[in-house]
């Protein structure tokens, strides 16, 4: 366990339970996102191993629940991994065009995007290793993309 993933993994139930309270915590997600993209240009998925809040939970509450069982072998897929990021991005922009120009609204969409990744990731971490999710991850896939960019 680092010390960067002690601090950062406050940030996840921050969002996911204060998000529903007070949905302007989801543009901490979209702050989130873009320091990771323009990390990405530097380090490649550094965010992913050491800042990620969702990868601090997943290494530091899911491990334990782990089944241990490997990931299903078409999540490291390109092809799949590209298909998830395409579907994700998809409704993200569908659900921000529904949510109009309203502060909070925008902000909701952050915080349910946050909830349903964190679902999915508990689900998988549960199924087989504790950092399923972050194969698939498409911010994850961004942030590989950029980093082989700019190598």
């Amino acid at each position: 366990m680092k010390k960067t993933q002690l601090i950062m993994i406050w940030l996840l139930p921050l969002i996911v339970i204060g998000g529903v309270f007070a949905p302007e915590l989801g543009y901490l997600v979209l702050a989130m996102m873009a320091a990771l993209l323009a990390m990405s240009i530097f380090k490649g998925r550094y965010w992913c191993w050491n800042l990620c809040p969702r990868g601090a939970f997943l290494d530091i509450a899911m491990s334990k629940m782990s089944r241990k069982n490997p990931a299903p072998k078409i999540f490291t897929k390109l092809w799949f991994r590209w298909t998830l990021f395409v579907l994700f991005m998809s409704f993200l922009v569908w659900r921000l065009v529904k949510s109009g120009a309203n502060i909070i609204s925008i902000g909701a969409v952050f915080v349910s995007m946050c909830i349903i990744t964190t679902v999915i990731s508990v689900v998988l971490a549960v199924l087989t290793k504790h950092r399923a999710w972050c194969v698939v991850c498409p911010m994850g896939l961004m942030q590989e993309t950029i980093g082989k960019k700019h190598k």
